[in-house]
Order: structure tokens, then C-alpha cells, then sequence
């Protein structure tokens, strides 16, 4: 290696050792599973927004987002529209009741002790069926950020591929194993502030560098002449393929209602009334970062002299630092990247261990089980869930957007209806619950399988329809809910 390249490795090392030390310092906090899954919900507003937000965007905010914008442009821009009105109403109107239904009971740590014990079912038939697909998602979604690791590796250091991988899952498991949610929240905290300004730092010495905005423009009409409009019908594309394209982009924003390493956030802040001030923090936060995303993807376009295709569009980010910035300063940039990665692999590691140690160990084997034995139990799991992600990272496709598109997809038909329709309709019941999560689930899966004019339709479109109505036929198909369902509901709405 060159010694710019081990003047890089020098600062991911010491970035990576820091994180690890994090995870160090929180280990003996983690004395129950409270702790350890939801930090004794303590959480204050900042480290509540921006962790919320570091683990939200994950490797796809530099390495997808960027990609996309690469190859589309400007039209690249309605997926941020739609992250950004989701950010928002899922602040907005999620967040505070969500804290308040499950501040009702000491019991619930997890999303599936909210749907149980919101809905009192003594079947545990929705603990386990929302568990299953927790953890289904759960595993495409790490896998997506081990993906993600493996490209910055690979990229910027002569690793094999598969070796970057499993230093990937290896840090990652590192500080969650320790830690638990304390250092992951905190840790995210921190990644997220460093996400934030190198996705701001990045295209704006880019820019300068080609020459300014008009540099740019004239650099790339010339050989792309729909490159910055919204809306284009290049290739020969249909009005149908059009309006598929910006409702799928747009649709992005549904997401948001059923992701339970972003909700468990919600749960855990300290009192609901910290709310308003970390949904204005997660928005300034939001908002700048995805316009520098898209930023980055189409000033890379002119700055880079090759044409990147394909999976190696994503790499745009990587390459305009290498090549522009020095040794150190591209270090720092360039482990922003993994604290993408990591933010978000480690939170969702941790709800997929949580479903498995709640939601199948405890609440079906040891119900008697110590809190000391499940916090071991927890830990053993995040092992044997990295494990299974990094046999599917090996075997994916390395696209890391199209990985995040079905895990984002599955989640949000799969609990969006179901969560929301939940703090809202006092008369859905447990069966609708189970409806709405194993249809939306489903039709994401079997979806993403179809091709061809609607059937390119972002599949979380028809999943959250198809939930939404299967949560209405049966909850109204089935017996009302009892008067204390009813009581609480309205104490609490």
C-alpha cells in the first residue's frame, strides 16, 4: 500500500478502536434488559434525533443516494422529497403518542410487547408472526450495510472483497455486543455528526473544484440534456413508466411508520415532551444531508474523467475523496461512510436480537428467565444474527440501494399501517394487526419478484395498500375490543 493509502487506514483504525471503546464504557451499564435494549429510557433529545436519523439513512446516504443521482440527475431528488415528508410525519405524528402508549408498561421494551400489549392478545400469535418478520427484514438490512462495508474496503484498500466484509461484521458486532443500546445510540450520535458534515464538505469543495455551478451545468447537459430536470422521459421511457418512477421515489417516504430501529428511538426518549425539540434537530439534520447526497452524485458526474456503470456508480463518493482530498482529511471523510454503515447495521442487529430474545427466548422457553441471563442471551444473539447477514452479503447482488429498497419496503408495509392505524383507530384489534403485517409483509416479498409496467411499482406502494385494508376487513370482521382497551386508548389519544 501507498502511504496515502496507510495514512487512511491509520484514521479508520483509531475511528473504528474509538468506537469499540464506546461500546467498553456502556458495557457494565447494561445490566438488565431494559438497559440494554432501551437505554431505561433515558434518551436525551440530541442523541434521540441524530441517532434516529444515523440509523435511518445508513451506507445508502453516501454510496446509493449518490449513485442514483450519478446516473439520474436531478429526478434522483423525488426519493429525498419522500424521505423528507416521511422524516417529518413520522416525528410528527408517531413519535410522541408512540412514547406515551408504550411508557404505559415497564413491560414493553420491544415492538412486538407494544402490538401485545396494546391489543392484549393472549395468543402471542402477534408477538411471533411480528417477530418472523422483523427478523426476515432485519437480516436483508444488515446484510445491505455489511454490502455497503465491503464496497468501502474493497474501494479504498487492496482488501479482497470478502475480507472487507467480515471486518465489516466484525466491528460492527464488536461495540453491540458490549454495549448494547446505550452504545449504539451514542456511538450513532457520533457518526451522525460526522455523516453530517462530510455529506456537506464533500460537494461543496467538488463543486469548486470543477469551476462553480455553471461548470458543472455546462459540463453535463451537453452530454446529458435531461440531467437536471425533475421530471424526463429519457430512453424513450412511457408516461406509465414515468409516473411509476416518481411514485416509487416518492413512496420511499411510507417507509418511515414501520422501521423499528427508528421507532424504538421514539420509545426510548426521555419524556415525551422532548419530542418537538428532536423532531426540529432530526429535520435541519435531514434536509441538508439528503440535498448533499444528491449534490454529490451529479457534481461527481462531471468531477470523475471515467464513466462508472453499474454497481460501481455507487462508489462516487469514494472515489471524488480519494482523488481530491489529502491523506488525513480523506481518512475522516471517507470513515463517515462507515459511520453510515455502521449506525445502521448496529441498530437493526440489535431490534433483530431484541425480537429473538424477547420474542422467542423469553416469551416462549424461559419465561422465568434472569435479567442477567437474557442480557447474555442478547448478546450471544447479535453473534448469531451478524453471522446470517454475512452468509447472505457473501451471496447478494452488491447493490446496496436495491438490498435497503426491499428490507425499507418490507418493514414499512409490514408496520406502517399496523403502527399507525394502531395509536389511531381505537376499534382495530389484535387479529387486524396480524392481518396488516403478514399481508404487507407478504406482497412485498412476492412484489419485488414481478417486472413490467405497474408491476415496477416500488412494492411498498401496493404492500401499505393491501395492509391498510386487510388491518379494516378484519379488525371489523372480528369482535370489538374489550371496554379497557377502549378506556386507555382514549386516556392516552
Amino acid at each position: 500500500m501507498t502511504g496515502h493509502t496507510w495514512a487512511i487506514l491509520a484514521v479508520f483504525l483509531l475511528y473504528l478502536a474509538f468506537m469499540v471503546v464506546v461500546g467498553a464504557l456502556f458495557y457494565r451499564r447494561s445490566e438488565s434488559v431494559s438497559d440494554y435494549f432501551l437505554g431505561d429510557r433515558k434518551l436525551g433529545k440530541w442523541v434521540t434525533a441524530l441517532s434516529a436519523q444515523a440509523s435511518d439513512m445508513s451506507g445508502w446516504l453516501l454510496l446509493g443516494l449518490p449513485g442514483a443521482a450519478y446516473v439520474s440527475g436531478l429526478s434522483s431528488s423525488w426519493i429525498a422529497i419522500g424521505l423528507i415528508a416521511g422524516t417529518y410525519l413520522n416525528w410528527r405524528i408517531v413519535a410522541k403518542r408512540l412514547r406515551n402508549y408504550t411508557g404505559a408498561s415497564e413491560s414493553i421494551i420491544t415492538l412486538s410487547d407494544y402490538l401485545e400489549y396494546r391489543f392484549r392478545d393472549r395468543t402471542r400469535s402477534l408477538r411471533i408472526i411480528s417477530a418472523l418478520f422483523i427478523l426476515v427484514f432485519f437480516v436483508l438490512y444488515v446484510s445491505s450495510g455489511v454490502v455497503a462495508g465491503g464496497k468501502l474496503f474493497s474501494t479504498v484498500f487492496p482488501f479482497p472483497y470478502s475480507i472487507a466484509l467480515v471486518v465489516t461484521a466484525l466491528v460492527v458486532v464488536s461495540y453491540t455486543f458490549l454495549g448494547g443500546f446505550n452504545a449504539v445510540c451514542w456511538t450513532d450520535f457520533i457518526q451522525g455528526t460526522l455523516m453530517f458534515f462530510a455529506i456537506l464538505i464533500v460537494p461543496a469543495v467538488a463543486l469548486m473544484a470543477v469551476g462553480g455551478p455553471g461548470a458543472v451545468a455546462a459540463t453535463l447537459s451537453d452530454a446529458e440534456p435531461d440531467f437536471f430536470r425533475l421530471i424526463h422521459m429519457n430512453q424513450g421511457a412511457t408516461g406509465v413508466a414515468v409516473f411509476v418512477g416518481v411514485v416509487s421515489s416518492l413512496a420511499w417516504g411510507l417507509g418511515y411508520f414501520g422501521q423499528p430501529h427508528i421507532l424504538v428511538r421514539f420509545m426510548a426518549i426521555r419524556s415525551a415532551d422532548n419530542v418537538r425539540d428532536a423532531r426540529i434537530i432530526a429535520m435541519v439534520w435531514v434536509v441538508l444531508a439528503l440535498i448533499g447526497a444528491v449534490a454529490v452524485g451529479m457534481i461527481g458526474r462531471a468531477y470523475l474523467p471515467e464513466v462508472l456503470e453499474g454497481p460501481d456508480t455507487e462508489r462516487v463518493f469514494i472515489l471524488t475523496v480519494d482523488r481530491m482530498f489529502p491523506a488525513l482529511v480523506g481518512g475522516v471523510l471517507l470513515a463517515a461512510i462507515l459511520a453510515a454503515i455502521m449506525s445502521t447495521a448496529d441498530s437493526q442487529l440489535l431490534v433483530a436480537t431484541s425480537a429473538i430474545t424477547e420474542d422467542f427466548y423469553k416469551g416462549l422457553l424461559r419465561r422465568d428467565a434472569a435479567e442477567r441471563e437474557l442480557v447474555w442471551a442478547s448478546r450471544l444473539t447479535v453473534v448469531g444474527v451478524a453471522v446470517v447477514a454475512l452468509a447472505l452479503a457473501f451471496s447478494a447482488e452488491r447493490s446496496v440501494l436495491k438490498l435497503v429498497a426491499l428490507a425499507w419496503g418490507g418493514f414499512g408495509a409490514s408496520f406502517g399501517p399496523t403502527l399507525i392505524l394502531s395509536l389511531f383507530w381505537k376499534r382495530m384489534t389484535w387479529q387486524g394487526a396480524v392481518a396488516g403485517i403478514v399481508v404487507g409483509g407478504l406482497t412485498v416479498l412476492g412484489w419485488h419478484r414481478l417486472e413490467g409496467g405497474l408491476f415496477d411499482l416500488y412494492e411498498i406502494v401496493p404492500g401499505f395498500a393491501f395492509s391498510s385494508a386487510a388491518i379494516v376487513i378484519a379488525s371489523l370482521a372480528s369482535a370489538p375490543p374489550s371496554a379497557e382497551i377502549l378506556d386507555e386508548f382514549d386516556t392516552i389519544a
